[in-house]
């Protein structure tokens, strides 16, 4: 009987289990090893750095959409010894050049396929330096390949697309990102402003052409926790703000207002109440906002709401 065939254990008739990093395959009960001849999927070494796993690492089916070859293309590597350690002689090291150079110029032969590689690295340049996970990458890279099949993306700005299609991902992921902080991670400064008006309009056409489903709106809860993750803000500070803006979400207050200033009002009025000492301008600067926008925010809050907030008495000391 062939041992890939066999279901149990011959010692102790257990279930068997495949060890595909030292490609063995042993018994779940007493641990015996009843095959070590079954491939061997890991790494060629192994190594401690993480750059040295990545570059030893060996082909997967897992595949990404945030690669316009879905991550499943097979690269000639950039080294000067063969496998064996030897040194390659200047004759085969110049057709190795050769071959990697054209194997590029192939993977990327039409324009669609220059365009989409293009796209998609500048998409995950920006989700690098804007510390997004990578669920946010993948989505956004999926959102441009849906968009590439509905409206001509041909002509069209790199960066300003770009900064459209994460900004609709982040819409999707529930993370708290604004249109012109991306295009800033993108562009350099003197080109934010033309950039983030092109960018807002490739993303009203990105709505209208697929749908009011991919655009979700974003609550007051998810842009409080933002600023008071950024201004390392106590957690009862936060948890004050996030119940005063859940008590006032049925006012008038928020609306046609930035979201932004809303939500560092609400934190404001809550380290005041709880009597900690954070200061408009830090909270301000972190929220993109003025110190004069918090404290007319603060004024509308206060305005139409009485807060109270009930202090636990402390235990006298015997």
């Amino acid at each position: 009987m062939n041992i890939l065939e066999q279901q149990s254990c011959p010692e102790c008739k257990s279930s068997l289990i495949d060890d595909v990093q030292n490609g063995e395959i042993i018994c779940s009960g007493c641990g015996v090893v009843v095959a070590d001849q079954i491939a061997d999927f890991g790494p060629e070494t192994k190594s401690s750095n993480f750059e040295d796993k990545m570059k030893l690492a060996r082909a997967t089916g897992q595949t990404t959409y945030s690669q316009h070859d879905l991550g499943i293309a097979t690269e000639i590597s950039i080294s000067a010894r063969d496998f064996s350690g030897k040194t390659i002689n200047r004759e085969v090291a110049s057709q190795m050049h050769n071959l990697r150079k054209w194997q590029q110029r192939v993977r990327v032969s039409s324009p669609r396929e220059r365009r989409l590689a293009n796209v998609l690295a500048k998409m995950g340049e920006t989700c690098n330096g804007l510390s997004l996970s990578k669920n946010v990458l993948e989505t956004a890279s999926m959102i441009y390949r849906n968009l590439d099949g509905h409206i001509d993306v041909k002509g069209k700005s790199v960066a300003s697309i770009t900064a459209a299609t994460v900004y609709m991902a982040c819409k999707q992921c529930y993370v708290v990102r604004s249109l012109d902080e991306i295009v800033r991670k993108i562009c350099v400064p003197k080109d934010v402003k033309s950039k983030t008006k092109l960018a807002a309009r490739y993303y009203r056409t990105m709505v209208m052409e697929m749908g009011q489903v991919t655009a979700p709106i974003v609550t007051m809860d998810k842009y409080i926790s933002k600023i008071a993750n950024m201004t390392q803000t106590e957690v009862r500070v936060e948890r004050l703000a996030l119940e005063i803006a859940e008590k006032t979400k049925d006012s008038s207050i928020t609306d046609g207002k930035a979201p932004n200033g809303i939500a560092a009002a609400y934190l404001y009025v809550a380290s005041v109440l709880l009597g900690q000492s954070i200061l408009q301008r830090d909270v301000s600067s972190i929220a993109g906002v003025t110190e004069v926008t918090i404290r007319n925010r603060c004024k509308e809050i206060l305005t139409s709401y009485k807060l109270k907030i009930a202090l636990r008495p402390s235990l006298a000391k015997n």
